[in-house]
């Protein structure tokens, strides 16, 4: 443990970054696994609705940087091209 009082700050800083950090990621990952469970349900509109919601929620946490710009886009993609892909067929 730091014995500074600007290190002992900065450590209780990081430690609520990191509890809001993770509990932002645990939110991308379920609402991506409710977009793929309402695909696989087959359930396009809960799809359709989940899907807006996953875009939202990874665009944020792509913003506030606590996942790449580039994972949040390639999942928005790929969660599209599915639900598109349910609703053509």
């Amino acid at each position: 443990m730091a014995n500074h009082k600007s290190a002992i700050k900065r450590h209780r800083q990081s430690l609520l970054a990191r509890a809001r950090n993770r509990a932002v990621k645990t939110r991308v990952r379920n609402v991506i696994k409710a977009v793929r469970a309402a695909l696989v349900g087959g359930d396009v509109a809960a799809a359709e609705t989940a899907l807006l919601t996953a875009t939202k929620v990874l665009d944020k946490a792509a913003t506030k940087k606590i996942i790449h710009w580039k994972a949040a886009a390639r999942n928005i993609s790929r969660l599209t091209t599915a639900v598109n892909k349910t609703k053509t067929a």
